[in-house]
């Protein structure tokens, strides 16, 4: 723990100089790098409590870490929590980890298009039509599940694009081959009701078609077929049973709760759908103000997920602040079957607490000790935010480049990258190259926050590399390599002098280095395997420097095959892609 009084003589006069009016402050460490952005109704008050109060947990490791703090004046608590949200973004903080999570949930959508589909989605926010979204599905699984049904049991359009022939789907009755038949919509309007009914909780029909398709199969002796209903049967049955609440069918909306303790808060969604408990979602993290975080929270979970057309919430949190924000009705039910269902949310956020609190503690502590031990080590100030890279190429030549990185041995994913690499790059090394410039000339003219440490895959080559392009932009970062063995497995660290560090191979600190070391070879061959899954002519253009979705599509439109892409002159390519890009774009076609 830390006493705050220590620190607060270095404030004092600074603190009292604040007004006690709404705003949002941010606190610095002594690079001037922004470590945190918070909110206060009273900024005076909030910004004392810092450092008059003793501290335990996370807030403690930021109080050490700040050396000075701003802050900003609003004309309004929602004000001061949009300045939050819009600082975070910008300046994506360390002690600020609410807002780094990508994690998304699937939706099922039914498509509005004369000839619908029915799909599973996860980048919601890009979708105008909100209305033919059903979800989120906490358990992806089941959402798969539930689309094979519906394709197995309504005859939608299955391919992407229609053909100019009946497909195998028409021939066993999944689809009307809209391709090459004139469909009467209002089939195809009785079909998107069904569906829909069924995808927001009404299970009747959908039950009845099953039963039917069991009973015909049966009847033919086709039971591995009647088997396959049966089991869709059981499933939607059984998912029935444990959505089951006594409410009524009408009702829709998202609940929160939470339950905090020993510097953790667990924080638990319910989704209700047409009455129904549709599924849940938990999560616990770190705390500095629990309000303030839980609040915070809901922005990042909304922010990659559709908002309920209403929220219900427990009375300590700010029900006009969070309404305001969103732009949604939010209640705080106080007695009946809402106010049971906010204590149960709340009841399963504490028993999720008492499950993981203790291997989250021990799991932050070593996480932490080993920032320490590798700071020893190196003898360097600071190891928390650690940068690493990666390539892949693809048919031999053809490179892609990844970058992850690590706040304190966690994965912060908002901040990995992709890299295309120049097609006249024909190694690791010269790939490598390209990657690190590129990374840290960016660094350098954004003006971003540079790692404490770069860890390199591989061994003097590696680092010698690395050294290079960091000395030639100015800067002065510690690098490190982990060297594999004939098998391909992690053998050693080497430091930038070309030392072996002397670290157990079963210690904690090895096994972290060693996830980092996975985790961007992950990264990296997996950009390449998504890149080769789109297609051989969309691949090949993926990784040419400045082709971007648009741009491809527009090449396809135009010129639709490579091979009239490289009977095109450099003006014909430019006036698609422009110069710079059309030149890059014809030598990558040579080398083919």
């Amino acid at each position: 723990m830390i006493d705050g009084s220590d620190i607060m003589k270095d404030f004092k006069e600074k603190l009292s100089l604040v007004p006690t009016k709404p705003g949002s402050y941010q606190m610095k460490n002594k690079d001037g790098v922004i470590i945190y952005v918070g909110k206060a109704k009273n900024l005076q008050r909030r910004l004392r409590s810092y450092f008059t109060k003793t501290q335990t947990g996370k807030t403690r490791l930021l109080v050490e870490d700040i050396d000075d703090f701003e802050y900003i004046v609003t004309s309004s608590e929602l004000e001061s929590l949009i300045l939050e949200i819009t600082l975070i973004k910008k300046y994506d903080p360390k002690y600020n980890i609410l807002l780094k999570d990508d994690k998304s949930y699937p939706y099922i959508e039914l498509t509005n298009d004369k000839y619908p589909t029915l799909k599973i989605v996860r980048n919601v926010k890009r979708k105008k039509n909100k209305n033919h979204l059903y979800g989120p599905y906490p358990n992806a699984g089941a959402a798969r599940k539930v689309v094979n049904m519906i394709n197995r049991l309504y005859p939608l359009r299955k391919c992407d694009r229609l053909k100019k022939e009946l497909c195998l789907y028409y021939h066993i009755n999944e689809c009307l081959g809209y391709c090459c038949k004139e469909i009467d919509k209002d089939v195809i309007d009785n079909m998107k009701s069904e569906i829909s009914s069924f995808l927001k909780g009404d299970s009747s029909i959908v039950t009845k078609k099953l039963e039917e398709e069991m009973l015909k199969a049966s009847e033919v002796m086709n039971y591995e077929r009647a088997k396959e209903f049966k089991d869709m049967l059981d499933d939607v049955n059984t998912t029935l049973k444990r959505q089951k609440l006594d409410l009524n069918k009408g009702l829709n909306f998202d609940l929160v709760n939470y339950y905090y303790d020993n510097n953790y808060v667990s924080i638990e969604l319910f989704f209700i759908r047409d009455g129904l408990l549709f599924g849940r979602h938990n999560e616990i993290i770190q705390m500095m103000d629990v309000t303030s975080d839980v609040v915070e929270y809901l922005i990042k979970f909304y922010d990659n997920s559709v908002l309920p057309k209403e929220l219900l919430i427990p009375e300590e949190l700010d029900d006009k602040l969070i309404s305001e924000y969103f732009n949604i009705k939010v209640n705080k039910p106080i007695k009946g079957k809402l106010k049971a269902l906010i204590d149960l949310a709340k009841e399963n956020a504490r028993e999720q607490m008492e499950l993981k609190e203790e291997t989250l503690k021990r799991d932050d502590e070593e996480r932490l000790a080993c920032v320490e031990e590798l700071k020893e080590l190196l003898h360097i100030e600071k190891a928390s935010r650690i940068e690493s890279f990666d390539n892949s190429h693809l048919f031999g030549t053809f490179y892609v480049g990844g970058m992850v990185v690590f706040d304190d041995f966690l994965p912060n994913k908002d901040l990995y990258r992709k890299f295309k690499i120049s097609t006249s790059v024909k190694d690791d090394l010269g790939a490598m190259k390209e990657v690190l410039y590129r990374r840290y000339f960016r660094v350098l003219m954004d003006n971003l926050t540079p790692p404490d440490l770069i860890v390199m895959d591989g061994g003097e080559l590696q680092i010698s590399v690395c050294k290079e392009i960091i000395s030639s932009l100015g800067l002065s970062i510690p690098i490190i390599g982990l060297v594999k063995d004939d098998k391909h497995r992690t053998n050693h660290i080497m430091d930038s002098n070309y030392n072996i560090i002397d670290v157990k191979k079963d210690s904690k600190l090895f096994l972290f280095l060693t996830r980092i070391q996975d985790e961007v070879h992950r990264y990296a061959i997996t950009y390449h395997r998504n890149i080769k899954a789109k297609g051989a002519l969309s691949s090949m253009l993926d990784v040419v420097p400045g082709i971007g979705e648009v741009r491809k599509k527009e090449l396809l439109k135009r010129f639709g095959s490579l091979k009239k892409m490289k009977e095109a002159s450099i003006d014909e390519l430019s006036e698609v892609v422009g110069r710079d890009v059309s030149e890059k774009l014809l030598s990558y076609l040579k080398e083919m």
